[in-house]
């Protein structure tokens, strides 16, 4: 699942090579992925806890979360992403529950809070947070009704 994610993550960044027939796959794609997205989101909480690191289904959802902020990145893809039920509350729920389980134990979730001495971790969910911030962004672009949820 993770390598499909990502050859998608491929794809989908590389505007210049999609024909609107892929793009039009990409939409109606984009509902599952964010359908999924909103299911397993809660997993990557549980990254917190040093023996999850390898979580499959919790990297599923970090892949997940990169595939939907370049697809919102997209105006064809925006507009429908915007209309899905849930999804932004999810992302800012999502975005609240990382940061207070970053208070509560050590945040993995951002890269200032990953380095130690001179080395770097390079744990999966390092920039979690700034995707699900780039998400909620994308999903508010023009949007009145989602701006003033948030």
């Amino acid at each position: 699942r993770i390598t499909l994610l990502e050859l998608m993550m491929v794809k989908v960044s590389d505007k210049n090579s999609v024909t609107s027939e892929e793009m039009n796959v990409f939409v109606r794609h984009a509902d599952f992925l964010a359908d999924c997205f909103q299911k397993k989101c809660g997993a990557v909480l549980k990254l917190t806890a040093a023996a999850d690191v390898e979580d499959e289904e919790a990297l599923v959802t970090i892949r997940l979360l990169d595939v939907l902020c370049e697809m919102t990145s997209n105006n064809s893809q925006l507009e429908h992403l915007q209309a899905f039920p849930g999804l932004l509350e999810t992302a800012v729920d999502t975005l609240r529950l990382t940061h207070l389980a970053g208070k509560q134990a050590v945040n993995i979730f951002t890269a200032t809070h990953a380095v130690t001495g001179q080395e770097e971790i390079s744990h999966p969910a390092v920039g979690f947070k700034s995707h699900l911030i780039r998400l909620i962004g994308n999903l508010c672009y023009k949007n009145k009704e989602n701006q003033d949820k948030v």
